[in-house]
């Protein structure tokens, strides 16, 4: 019995060998075509992940150029926006600075003509009154005209009468004397 201690562990060996030998010549193939394969995967995949960059790093860049481009423009659209917001605010300040000016013009021009107005008025009265003073001085030269006149005549009748009583108490002297 000693025997098949030793012959079925050594059959158990040799059978065990020729399975191992037979899987590793084909185990050692395998393991350096997966190799391969893994080596060439590999490659495969950093030359796809160095074409991924590649397009990658060209589509930022295109896409920067673009973002580039649309910032440059909404910048001029913002600059042209606050240059127009500029120039309206210039022209309403312009238009109300000019507002007020045309208004306080308006205020002192009314002022003035209320002053010419007050100051026609005034002249109209006093041309008025200065027409009613002619009036009346007219008036009054042609009634003191026709009292000097009538005065004069008076006067003229009063030296006739004088003349006559003088002449009458001559003659009346004259006739008593006489007489």
């Amino acid at each position: 019995m000693k025997k098949a201690y030793f012959i079925f562990p050594f059959l158990g060996v040799l059978i065990f060998s020729g399975f191992y030998l037979n899987f590793t010549r084909t185990y050692e193939e395998k393991i350096a075509i997966a190799k391969s394969k893994a080596d060439e995967e590999k490659k495969a995949k950093a030359l796809q992940e160095i074409k991924n960059r590649e397009k990658a790093i060209n589509d930022a860049v295109v896409a920067q150029e673009k973002n580039k481009k649309k910032r440059e423009e909404k910048e001029r659209a913002e600059e042209a926006k606050k240059t127009a917001r500029q120039d309206a605010e210039d022209r309403r300040q312009h238009f109300y600075d000019d507002r007020n000016k045309l208004r306080d013009q308006v205020a002192r021009l009314k002022k003035d003509l209320e002053e010419v107005k007050a100051a026609t008025a005034k002249i109209v009265e006093e041309k008025k009154h200065y027409s009613d003073e002619d009036a009346f001085l007219r008036t009054y030269v042609k009634q003191a005209e026709s009292n000097v006149k009538y005065y004069y005549d008076l006067l003229d009748k009063i030296a006739d009468a004088e003349k006559k009583a003088a002449e009458a108490a001559a003659a009346a002297a004259a006739a008593a004397k006489k007489g």
